[in-house]
């Protein structure tokens, strides 16, 4: 979360007369054009990218609410290195979909929603029955909400494929939760094992 806080800052401190950094934009975004310019960099970098304070503050109040519970459960390490591998996934996701889905090479992403999209989708399958609230104010069932917002990204990223949608990364989101239900199916089943389900927690 600090090195999220750290780079807005960044964004923040270099900007010129209401224009972003060049050297912000050549390092802190992510594209198809990016990577093809060896720009790799940008596929981790981009995760902690976020230029403007609504952005910055959503997905670090998701990431507060499900982090800290999801880590308790895998330990520090593992998940950082899940959420790290989360966020790559993400970011090629996006590349890739805008590319050749979207024919637009040049779509640039940043944030961290790819990447905690994974981490929510680990907290489902974790505690599918635990209750979270949906808006802050609808409780449903962990399960429910993670399907809910994968069929949201389908539904916006089907909209953006014929012309219309709104400006939101669904395919880095979309990447974010394949990575998360392939982590847990095929890595974290099998590591926790029998003591999978001794965890017990709900979010408010």
């Amino acid at each position: 979360m600090l090195m999220n806080i750290g780079v807005f800052f960044l964004w923040l401190s270099l900007a010129s007369n209401g224009e972003d950094s060049p050297f912000m934009v050549r390092h802190f975004l992510v594209s198809w054009s990016a990577l093809e310019y060896h720009r790799y960099w940008t596929a981790l970098t981009s995760v902690f990218s976020h230029n403007l304070f609504w952005h910055l503050f959503l997905n670090m109040y998701v990431l507060g609410s499900f982090g800290d519970i999801v880590e308790e459960a895998l330990g520090t390490w593992r998940f950082v290195t899940f959420y790290l591998i989360a966020g790559v996934i993400s970011s090629l996701s996006h590349s890739l979909i805008s590319a050749f889905l979207l024919n637009e090479k040049d779509l640039s992403a940043l944030g961290a929603s790819g990447a905690i999209s994974g981490v929510i989708v680990v907290f489902a399958f974790l505690y599918p029955r635990d209750r979270i609230y949906l808006f802050g104010l609808i409780p449903i069932p962990a399960a429910w909400g993670a399907a809910l917002f994968i069929g949201l990204d389908l539904w916006g990223l089907i909209r953006q494929s014929k012309g219309g949608g709104l400006p939101i990364g669904h395919g880095a989101h979309l990447g974010g939760a394949f990575a998360g239900a392939v982590y847990f199916l095929f890595y974290l089943r099998g590591k926790l094992g029998a003591n999978l389900y001794d965890w017990r927690h709900s979010t408010g």
